[in-house]
């Protein structure tokens, strides 16, 4: 879920932002601002912080198993190299 504390924080700017005239006329400025802003991100494709660190330690432990079955597979070579058996 987006933070809804950041949207508001981008609104309240953008309608700083806007000329003291334009602002003036449209007392509803910001909330449309930030109606529109939460309608866009809803259309993004996002994950949350938390559902990227949980994928994120996924990934770290496939790294760590990789790295120990490819010094597994390095050391099996090895042992089959020195007995002089033939690879395949």
């Amino acid at each position: 879920m987006i933070d809804l504390k950041s949207i508001d924080e981008l609104a309240r700017r953008l309608s700083d932002a806007v000329p003291p005239g334009l602002r003036e006329a449209g007392d509803g400025l910001q909330q449309n601002f930030k109606a529109t802003l939460q309608a866009g991100l809803a259309k993004l494709d996002l994950v949350t912080r938390e559902e990227f660190e949980v994928q994120r330690a996924v990934l770290l432990r496939t790294r760590e198993k990789l790295d120990a079955l490819e010094a597994s597979v390095a050391e099996l070579e090895a042992r089959l190299a020195d007995t002089g058996a033939p690879r395949h």
